[in-house]
């Protein structure tokens, strides 16, 4: 008698293993951002709830990335050095249309580029920012 209910007690456990394993495949997200600090405290703060993160010191270092993967989100800094954020978006969205994007910046950033069109339904979330919001608008971005 005890085998059976061992056996049941196993398959229920490896039954929400894997419920759980699928339902926290999470979205693979593109982190661009010059500043190190705030690039490596954004990428650990994704990972710690879900996220794939890969993180990247500018545009050109992004497009090799964005090229030979599937990124659900492109999350990027406005201003960069080599290629600014708003060029790697619309490189970004050139190459995989499905591609969500959403802007980290400063005030004074949006106001440099106010002719260069960035994609269509993309976020700015300007700095600084709490953590929590951030989240929140990811969440939204990756369910839209």
């Amino acid at each position: 008698m005890r085998e059976p209910a061992t056996r049941e007690r196993i398959i229920r456990f490896w039954k929400k293993i894997s419920e759980r394993s699928i339902e926290s495949v999470m979205a693979r997200i593109l982190l661009a951002e010059d500043d190190t600090s705030m690039r490596e405290y954004l990428q650990r703060a994704l990972q710690r709830v879900g996220y794939e993160v890969e993180s990247v010191g500018c545009g050109t270092e992004a497009m090799p990335l964005l090229e030979a993967g599937k990124y659900d989100l492109l999350l990027t800094d406005i201003v960069m050095p080599e290629m600014d954020g708003i060029e790697l978006a619309q490189k970004a969205s050139a190459i995989d249309p499905s591609i969500r994007v959403m802007f980290i910046t400063g005030f004074a950033a949006v106001a440099l580029h106010p002719a260069a069109e960035a994609p269509k339904h993309a976020k700015v979330l300007s700095k600084p920012f709490h953590l929590r919001d951030l989240v929140q608008e990811v969440e939204r971005m990756i369910a839209a």
